[in-house]
C-alpha cells in the first residue's frame, strides 16, 4: 500500500504554553464566564454566613482616650537631663504600652470602678460558638466527682482575676505613629461602662506612674545613706594609712619624690634623644652604602639622594653634567651612529663622570659612619647610667609606688563618696516633687455608635471572600479541566484537522426492528432514540448538525484521499466507550445514502460495538471470512432503509486471544481487496488504540483514519501520547471528530469571537 502524509505542521506545535507571553485575557473571560455558577455560589454562601454572623454578634462600644509622655512636665523639679536617642524614646513608648496592657494595672482598674461583680465584665453575652464551649464546659463539669466548695476569698478573688482577664482581651494600646502619644481604646456591649473604663485606665495610668517615681525615690534615699555611712569611713581609714606610710619610709619631699627619681627621668629624657639621633644616622648611613654597593652604574642613578644636614651641591652637579653628556651622546648616536668619535669621546666622559659620582658618595658615606658610630656609642653610655640609678633607687621606687597605690585608694574613696552624696540630695529632692511624666490629652467620650460588629464591611469583605473562594474554586475546576472541549484545541494540541462536533444522543433499549414501509420518525440532536437506530441516526435526521459533521468528514476524505478508489476509511479512537462505533455507523451511512456503495466493517474483535447495533446476533461474520470458512459475499448483511452493506462479527469472536494476528492475516487482505472490486468506500470500525494493538496490525491495508475523541472525558494527554508512539498511524489521519459533545455548554468553554459563540444564530439550518 502507498503511504500517504496528510499533515504538513508539527503534530504538538502549542502542546507547551509560551511562558514569555502575556495572559490570553479571552481565554480568561471564557474561564470565569463558564464557571460562574459556582463563584456566584460562593458570594451568597459567603453572604449569608455574614448575615447569621452579624444577627448573631452582640454590638461593641468602644471609649477611647489619649496620654501623652512628656518629660516636660517634671522639668522644673529635675535637673535637666541629656537628650534622648530615638531607639531610647521607642524603648520608653514600648514599655508605656506593655504596662498599660499588664494584669496589675488591669487589676488596679477593677479595683476602682468595681467591676467584679458587674456582670457586663464578668458575664458578658456570648457568641454561639461560647455558649457551646460553656455548655459542653458545664456538661463535662457536671459529670466529674464534685470538689470541696471554695471559699467566699477565692470566689471573691475568682471574680476579680476574670474580670482583669476580660479587660485585658477588651483593651487596645496603641502607639500613635512616632509620637509620644499613646491611644487606648476600650470595648464592652455597655457605651457608658466603657467610658468610664477607659477614663479609669488613664488615671490608674497615672496614678501608677507617681506611685513608682515616690517608692523608686525613697528606696534609692535609703539605699544611698547606708552606702555613704560606709564610703566615709572607709575614706577616713584610707587617708590616715597614706600619712602613716610617709612617716614610717621618710618619703617626704617638697615634689613629692625622691631624688634619684629626678635624676633618672632626666636620663630617660636624653636617652630617647640619643636613641633618634642613632635611628637617623643608621638609616642614613645604610642608605650611602646601599647605594655605594650597587656599583658606579647604579650610583649615578641614585645620585639624587641628599640630607638637610649634608651640602651635596658637587653631587648635583657632577649627576648634571653627566645628563648632559648623555642627551648629547644619544642625540649624536641616532644621527650619526655609535661609532662617531664624538660619541665615542661623551661616552668616556660619562665613565669619568660616574667615576666622580661615585668617589663623592663613597667620601659621604664614610662621614655618615662616623656620625653613626658616634651616636651609638652615646646611647650606649645612657643606658649604662639609667641602669647604675635605677640599681641605686630600686629600694626608694618600691616604697614609691606602695605609696602610689594607697593615695589612689584614698582619693578614689574620696572621690566616689562625693558622687554618692551629690546622687542622694538629688534623690532627697525628687521625693518631694510627685509630678508624673504623663498626662490625657483626650477625654473618653461615650460612644453613640457600636464599633463592631461593622455591617457595611462585614458584607463587603464577605462578598470579597467569596469571590475569592469562587476565584480558587473556578480555577481549581480549570486545572483539572484536562480534556478537549472546542476544535481549536484539537488544532492547537495534536495539529490535526477539525472535522466538527457531534452532539449527545441517547441510547435506549433495543427495541424490534419497525417494518420497511413504516416511514421513520423526525430526529433531533439530543433526542433519544432506540439502540439500533442510531446505527442510522444521521440517516434519520439528514438535516441535524450531527448528519452534517458526518458529511464535512466526507468532504475531508475526499479532498485529502483524491485519485484514490476504492478507499479504506479506519475509524479509531484512544479509549473504549468515546462511540467511534456510532460514528463509523452513520458515516458509512452518510455515503451510502449518498449513493456510494459503501461497506462497514466491525474490525473491533474484543468487543465489537457495531454488530451489538444490530436487531439480531448474526451467525457468521469477519473471524468466518478471514479464515475463510465462508464467503464474504454470505456473511454481509444490508440495512434495507440505507442500503449499507454491514460486516458484523459472530458471536464467539471475543473468545479470540490473537485478534491482532487474525486482522493482518493473509485472509484479512484478500477480504479487503475482493471488497475492493465491489464498494467504492470500506469504512472500518478498529478497536480502541490504548487497550490493544488491533489498529496497528490493520494501519497497512488502511487509507486513512478519522479520529474520534470524547467531549469532555478523554485527557488531552493520553491522546497526545497515544499519537506520538503510533507515527503510522497519525502520519494517515485525516481528522479528529469531537462526539458526544453536550451543545449546551458548548459556548462556555469557546474563546469570544469563535463559531461556537454563534451556534444559536445558526441552528435554524438544522431541523428541530
Amino acid at each position: 500500500m502507498d503511504q500517504m502524509n496528510f499533515r504538513s505542521r508539527s503534530m504538538f506545535r502549542n502542546s507547551e504554553p509560551n511562558s514569555d507571553g502575556f495572559i490570553d485575557l479571552d481565554k480568561l473571560w471564557s474561564a470565569v464566564v463558564r464557571r460562574l455558577g459556582i463563584i456566584i455560589a460562593c458570594v451568597l454562601v459567603s453572604m449569608v454566613l455574614a448575615a447569621i454572623y452579624l444577627f448573631a454578634a452582640t454590638p461593641t462600644y468602644t471609649a477611647a482616650t489619649q496620654i501623652l509622655i512628656d518629660d516636660n512636665l517634671s522639668r522644673y523639679a529635675e535637673e535637666q537631663e541629656e537628650i534622648k536617642s530615638a531607639q531610647q524614646i521607642d524603648n520608653r513608648m514600648s514599655s508605656a504600652v506593655e504596662i498599660l496592657k499588664s494584669k496589675a494595672l488591669a487589676l488596679r482598674v477593677v479595683d476602682e470602678a468595681q467591676l467584679a461583680d458587674n456582670p457586663l465584665v464578668t458575664d458578658p453575652p456570648r457568641s454561639p460558638v461560647d455558649f457551646l464551649k460553656s455548655t459542653v464546659k458545664s456538661v463535662v463539669f457536671a459529670l466529674t466527682p464534685a470538689s470541696t466548695p471554695a471559699s467566699e476569698d477565692a470566689v471573691r478573688n475568682g471574680r476579680r482575676e476574670k474580670a482583669a482577664a476580660v479587660l485585658q482581651q477588651s483593651l487596645t494600646v496603641n502607639r500613635i505613629g512616632r509620637s509620644s502619644v499613646i491611644a487606648l481604646a476600650v470595648g464592652s456591649p455597655d457605651p457608658v461602662l466603657s467610658t468610664k473604663i477607659a477614663k479609669t485606665y488613664a488615671d490608674a495610668y497615672i496614678e501608677e506612674q507617681l506611685n513608682a517615681n515616690f517608692d523608686a525615690s525613697e528606696k534609692a534615699s535609703v539605699w544611698l545613706q547606708e552606702r555613704l555611712n560606709d564610703l566615709n569611713k572607709r575614706s577616713q581609714e584610707a587617708s590616715l594609712a597614706v600619712e602613716k606610710y610617709k612617716r614610717e619610709h621618710g618619703l617626704v619631699s617638697p615634689r613629692g619624690e625622691l631624688l634619684s627619681s629626678q635624676q633618672l627621668s632626666d636620663l630617660n629624657s636624653q636617652l630617647i634623644v640619643a636613641q633618634a639621633d642613632a635611628a637617623t644616622a643608621s638609616a642614613r648611613y645604610h642608605q650611602y652604602k646601599a647605594i655605594i654597593d650597587k656599583g658606579p652604574e647604579a650610583a649615578v642613578n641614585n645620585a639624587v639622594v641628599s640630607t638637610r644636614e649634608t651640602d651635596n651641591s658637587i653631587l648635583q652637579d657632577l649627576r648634571k653634567r653627566y645628563l648632559t653628556a648623555n642627551e648629547r651622546e644619544q642625540a649624536i648616536v641616532q644621527q650619526f651612529g655609535a661609532d662617531h668619535p664624538q660619541a665615542v669621546a661623551l661616552a668616556s666622559e660619562k665613565g669619568d663622570l660616574s667615576q666622580q659620582i661615585y668617589r663623592e658618595l663613597e667620601q659621604l658615606t664614610g662621614s655618615f659612619r662616623n656620625e653613626f658610630e658616634v651616636a651609638s656609642s652615646r646611647e650606649k653610655s645612657l643606658r649604662e647610667s639609667i641602669e647604675k640609678v635605677a640599681g641605686t633607687n630600686s629600694e626608694a621606687n618600691v616604697s614609691l609606688v606602695q605609696l602610689a597605690e594607697l593615695e589612689q585608694k584614698a582619693a578614689a574613696l574620696k572621690t566616689l563618696y562625693q558622687s554618692y552624696l551629690t546622687r542622694f540630695e538629688q534623690a532627697s529632692q525628687q521625693q518631694s516633687f510627685p509630678i508624673a511624666k504623663a498626662r490625657v490629652i483626650s477625654e473618653a467620650g461615650v460612644p453613640t455608635a457600636p464599633s463592631s460588629p461593622r455591617k457595611t464591611l462585614t458584607m463587603a469583605l464577605s462578598v470579597v471572600l467569596g469571590l475569592m473562594a469562587g476565584g480558587v474554586s473556578a480555577g481549581f475546576l480549570e486545572m483539572r479541566e484536562r480534556f478537549f472541549r472546542t476544535g481549536d484545541e484539537i488544532q492547537d494540541k495534536l495539529g490535526l484537522r477539525f472535522l466538527g462536533y457531534l452532539p449527545h444522543i441517547t441510547g435506549k433499549k433495543l427495541g424490534a426492528e419497525p417494518p420497511a414501509a413504516e416511514e421513520p420518525k423526525p430526529l433531533s440532536d439530543g433526542a433519544p432514540v432506540d439502540f439500533r437506530q442510531m446505527m442510522r441516526y444521521a440517516v434519520d435526521a439528514p438535516r441535524s448538525s450531527f448528519a452534517e459533521t458526518l458529511r464535512n468528514a466526507r468532504l475531508a476524505c475526499d479532498v485529502l484521499l483524491q485519485g484514490k478508489s476504492p478507499r479504506v476509511i479506519g475509524v479509531v479512537s484512544c479509549l473504549p466507550g468515546e462511540g467511534k462505533s456510532t460514528v463509523a455507523a452513520n458515516f458509512a451511512g452518510i455515503l451510502s445514502t449518498a449513493g456510494v456503495r459503501t461497506l462497514v466493517v466491525d474490525a473491533d474483535l474484543r468487543n465489537p460495538g457495531l454488530t451489538k447495533m444490530l436487531s439480531a446476533e448474526p451467525q457468521t461474520g469477519l473471524v468466518e471470512v478471514v479464515l475463510g470458512e465462508v464467503d464474504w459475499m454470505h456473511a454481509v448483511r444490508v440495512d434495507r432503509r440505507s442500503k449499507l452493506a454491514i460486516m458484523p462479527i459472530a458471536g464467539y469472536a471475543g473468545k479470540l486471544a490473537h485478534t491482532s494476528e487474525l486482522l493482518s492475516s493473509p485472509g484479512m487482505s484478500r477480504f479487503l481487496d475482493s471488497a475492493r472490486e465491489k464498494f467504492d468506500v470500506i469504512v472500518v470500525d478498529l478497536a480502541p488504540l490504548v487497550p490493544v494493538i488491533d489498529a496497528k496490525a490493520l494501519e497497512a491495508q488502511i487509507d486513512g483514519f478519522i479520529f474520534v475523541t470524547q467531549w469532555g472525558v478523554t485527557p488531552k494527554k493520553t491522546v497526545q501520547n497515544v499519537l506520538s508512539a503510533e507515527p503510522q498511524i497519525a502520519s494517515k489521519l485525516i481528522g479528529a471528530i469531537l462526539n458526544n459533545t453536550d451543545m449546551s455548554q458548548l459556548s462556555r468553554y469557546a474563546d469570544p469571537g469563535t463559531p461556537e459563540r454563534f451556534r444559536d444564530r445558526y441552528m435554524s439550518y438544522y431541523e428541530s
